[in-house]
């Protein structure tokens, strides 16, 4: 069967439907994003057959996602979404030519946010009975998805990894990078990525694959680590997360342990730090997601770059026009950077990301 995933063009070829990475729970779709699927679903049915075609051959083709972009700009005029809107050719829809030439761009695809784990690794012996770590997301075009046990994890290791991104994407370049734990915890090692890193390294014979250097400055010994990991490993930027610690409490990046990183980083030269922020794990260290202390840091180490994962956006907490007074959010990013005179793309770059995970 040439469609085996989706013989019956089911699914469309611009994802629009609910997802989650495992750190929040997923966002249920507003009625603009239902009427863009149902209008891009009907466009479809109608221009394959005009082409004679299935629809599930037209879906994968330009005419396919340019249909698609098509729907979300009628349903987003439609509901009064008067913000940007894809600018894509109506007659796109059924001229291949068209569609290709205004969709085949070449683009270059950097993914900043690439996980998987080790399906094996130590983390899985600690688990309790019966647990299910990482069942968040569709694992029907894997083999492995309902093997049991903990067999379903083999979806998510380095060699679904490999695959999905390097073979059957246009992506060029990708971060692999890490999540809060404790080191026994690791679902992912540095050794494990470093390994799967090389193993890229020799498919194509290019640098495709940037590692992060996770810390934890407020878990023992990770500010010391810090020097192994660089000594070791071709670290790009360091990863952390203000919102995590082994006791459950956050810390802020001007605070002493924040502070710590961020002169150790500048101390080995590399000074990019990537910083997790929004996305909250839960009330506890809430305050610790939020984007008030970028603006500070920015300003007091002109010398440091830093990347604001998530941007402190908030599932289930609406965005609207910028607001100066709201302190969470992504206009508490734009606030802090604001206040501390921070001007665009000085030394704070801010990623939208909500998924984060293949």
């Amino acid at each position: 069967m040439r469609y085996r995933n989706d013989p019956d063009g089911a699914r469309l070829p611009v994802k629009l439907d609910t997802a989650t990475n495992g750190e929040f729970a997923p966002i249920p779709l507003g009625r603009p994003h239902h009427l863009a699927r149902r209008l891009a679903f009907e466009q479809a049915t109608l221009n394959a057959k005009r082409l004679a075609l299935s629809r599930r051959a037209f879906l994968v083709s330009a005419c396919g996602a340019a249909t698609t972009l098509l729907g979300m700009n009628a349903a987003y005029a439609a509901t009064g979404r008067r913000g940007g809107y894809f600018d894509v050719p109506q007659d796109a829809a059924l001229d291949l030519q068209l569609a290709r030439s205004t969709l085949d761009r070449n683009e270059f695809v950097f993914d900043v946010q690439g996980h998987f784990v080790n399906p094996t690794g130590a983390w899985t012996k600690s688990l309790p009975p019966g647990a299910q770590p990482l069942r968040f997301t569709d694992l029907k075009s894997c083999a492995n998805a309902t093997a049991p046990g903990l067999g379903y994890l083999q979806c998510l290791g380095a060699d679904e990894f490999i695959k999905d991104i390097f073979l059957d994407s246009d992506t060029d370049l990708i971060v692999l990078s890490f999540v809060p734990s404790t080191r026994k915890d690791e679902p992912l090692t540095m050794e494990e990525a470093a390994a799967t890193a090389q193993i890229v390294e020799k498919m194509q014979g290019t640098h495709r694959v940037f590692l992060h250097g996770r810390v934890n400055p407020n878990q023992a010994d990770d500010l010391d680590g810090m020097d192994t990991l660089a000594g070791r490993y071709p670290i790009a930027a360091w990863k952390t997360y203000t919102q995590w610690g082994p006791d459950g409490k956050g810390f802020y990046l001007d605070d002493d342990v924040g502070l710590a990183l961020i002169e150790k980083a500048r101390k080995l030269g590399i000074r990019t730090i990537a910083v997790h922020k929004g996305l909250p794990f839960g009330q506890q260290s809430y305050e610790h997601s939020t984007c008030v202390d970028v603006g500070r840091v920015a300003k007091r180490f002109p010398d440091v770059t830093f990347l604001i994962y998530h941007s402190g956006f908030v599932p289930g907490a609406a965005e609207g026009p910028y607001d100066p007074k709201r302190r969470e959010g992504i206009d508490g990013l734009c606030t802090s950077l604001v206040e501390n005179g921070i001007a665009p793309n000085a030394n704070v770059y801010a990623e939208l990301a909500r998924r984060g995970a293949f």
